[in-house]
């Protein structure tokens, strides 16, 4: 992928050649053994600290006209500088999914899963976004793509769609980690929701509860529980005995035992009486 990050230009001593700038250590290596064995070229490899990005960054070199000469087939028919793939090399399965490694090794991020799932590779030009929504179209993959300040990004949102990409360019590594980091990221969120749900269920018991007991009390000291029928008085009695009991329990500690549809039915006539009173 040196046509994403290379370009016709000067090293560090200004002298003229093909250069090729990455912060990737892996592409770094990558293209210094490709450069050597597969092109015979002789390459410098160069390393710069950026401190407020706190992280190096690789610069590769190849100068003398000869050098760059080999390396003009990166270059279109109208000498402008090429930033797609050639079809050519994109015809099969694993010539394509080679195509997206490339992309993202060079161009691609991905965010923590931890935070969310976000995938994007940043390129230079729009043809070479469209090229690599083909390529991703090819396996299923449904890439978007946005225009940014001067970048063509195309994303992927979900966890679904990002493991399957990583599986596509074979990062079993990655897709291992991510996949460990989804699945507990998933649990944690499972059992904080039936926690939340827990507390606010308790919650609204134990309210309940209160003004259960409150409207009770009412009853008691402006007519008397005598005044109540025996099925009132008993679980009047029972709240103010039990006032954290729920509704099941205090249907067993009944006499004789009732469900919970009975006893909310009874505590709601209690209700209704207690705010009868304070209306008269």
């Amino acid at each position: 992928m040196s046509l994403c990050l290379g370009k016709f230009g000067y090293d560090d001593q200004e002298d003229p050649g093909f250069v090729i700038s990455t912060e990737n250590a892996y592409a770094a290596r990558k293209y210094f053994t490709l450069f050597q064995k597969s092109l015979k070229v002789g390459i410098g490899v160069s390393v710069r600290t950026q401190p407020k990005k706190d992280r190096m960054s690789y610069q590769l070199f190849t100068g003398g006209q000869e050098s760059a000469m080999q390396l003009l087939r990166l270059k279109g028919s109208t000498g402008e500088f090429r930033t797609t793939v050639d079809q050519r090399l994109c015809k099969s399965s694993c010539c394509k999914r080679a195509c997206l490694r490339g992309y993202f090794l060079c161009l691609g991020s991905m965010s923590s899963p931890e935070s969310g799932y976000h995938l994007e590779l940043a390129t230079p030009s729009r043809e070479t976004a469209d090229q690599i929504l083909e390529l991703m179209g090819a396996f299923s993959l449904e890439g978007k793509y946005v225009k940014r300040k001067k970048y063509h990004v195309v994303y992927l949102k979900g966890g679904e769609g990002i493991a399957d990409f990583l599986k596509v360019i074979g990062a079993p590594k990655a897709l291992l980690e991510f996949e460990n980091t989804r699945i507990y990221k998933d649990m944690r969120g499972r059992v904080n929701r039936k926690v939340n749900c827990e507390a606010a269920n308790i919650t609204k018991t134990v309210t309940a509860a209160a003004r259960q007991v409150e409207d009770i009390r009412l009853i008691d000291r402006m007519q008397g529980l005598d005044t109540l029928s025996s099925s009132l008085r008993q679980m009047a009695l029972l709240r103010l005995e039990m006032p954290e009991a729920s509704l099941e329990e205090l249907g067993k500690m009944s006499d004789p035992p009732v469900g919970k549809s009975g006893v909310n039915h009874r505590l709601r006539k209690l209700s209704q009486l207690a705010d009868s009173l304070r209306e008269g």
